[in-house]
């Protein structure tokens, strides 16, 4: 095939990958003249996993050598998750669309296939997620909440293997992997509330590339981004990174935007959640004011 070519670049896990070439299909779909080809980046996320991501601190831990690859030419566009993508792009760097949004929730997977409520006291629970580790101690701090990195595959092992009794995860991811069937339970949003833009995609581009925003420009979802834009706007109200534990999650609900938002200390402590809503948005910068309204709220308590 001799049309148009497109770089698309992607971190190499197995759930980058998988997601990536999903909507990589729906792309084509959309413009089958296309000649698609993958570029695989190491993050820094990536190559460090001896350490909790809080001790390495920074934005865009899993995006920023994808960033660059883009800045640099080497790619014309970029397929992330949307939880790992900082407030602030770099700059030159635009969001070009946001496909429908996956389930957003966390799943727990247990050892022993019970509940996490139903778990002794003293259990291990891995996470590499500050936001999760603050909700779940505050849920059930006799629980032993330990820090777990790695990839899906490596997390789900090491509850297997018995190093820790039960892990929580994007249930995203495991769908994408086609794995959902391993989630033990899907847990509700009031006891874990999601992480911003959790479940959604972020396909980045060069905000001088005219020719991939016009094919990126029809798989965006109205309702996605402006779901997601409201949750960005806390994120960016609170400054947040890594370093701090944080949450949002909008939905449409009777016609309204309702977004619900939790901020805690770095170790945790201070947990508080506020929640909004008000009609639909008319744009996702009416969104995003509405989500940094809610998270100087969060700063303020």
């Amino acid at each position: 095939m001799n049309g148009p070519h497109l770089t698309v670049a992607t971190r190499r896990s197995a759930l980058a990958l998988a997601q990536a070439r999903a909507w990589l299909r729906i792309l084509c779909g959309s413009a089958p003249e296309l000649c698609v080809e993958e570029l695989h980046v190491t993050t820094t996320g990536d190559r460090i996993v001896d350490r909790a991501l809080t001790e390495i601190g920074g934005k865009g831990l899993f995006i920023k050598e994808i960033e660059q690859a883009l800045l640099d030419g080497q790619a014309d566009l970029a397929v992330h998750s949307m939880k790992d993508v900082p407030a602030e792009l770099a700059p030159g760097l635009v969001i070009g669309c946001i496909p429908r949004r996956e389930d957003p929730r966390d799943v727990a997977v247990t050892r022993g296939g019970v509940a996490l409520a139903e778990l002794p006291t003293g259990s291990r629970v891995g996470t590499s997620s500050l936001r999760r580790s603050v909700q779940l101690r505050a849920w059930r701090p006799d629980l032993a909440i330990v820090p777990l990195r790695g990839n899906v595959d490596t997390r789900l092992r090491k509850c297997a293997q018995g190093e820790v009794d039960a892990v929580v995860l994007a249930r995203a991811g495991l769908i994408r992997l086609g794995r959902a069937e391993e989630a033990t339970e899907t847990l509700d949003i009031d006891l874990c509330l999601p992480a911003v833009g959790q479940g959604a995609l972020c396909i980045e581009r060069r905000s001088d590339d005219s020719a991939t925003a016009r094919l990126l420009e029809p798989l965006h979802d109205c309702e996605t981004a402006m779901r997601v834009a409201s949750e960005r706007g806390v994120l960016q109200a609170v400054g947040g990174s890594c370093q701090l534990p944080v949450a949002a999650h909008a939905t449409f609900d009777a016609g309204e935007l309702y977004l619900r938002a939790m901020l805690a200390e770095p170790d945790g402590s201070r947990l508080r959640k506020r929640e909004t809503r008000g009609p639909w948005p008319k744009s996702e910068s009416d969104a995003w004011a509405m989500g940094t309204a809610l998270g100087a709220e969060l700063v303020r308590s």
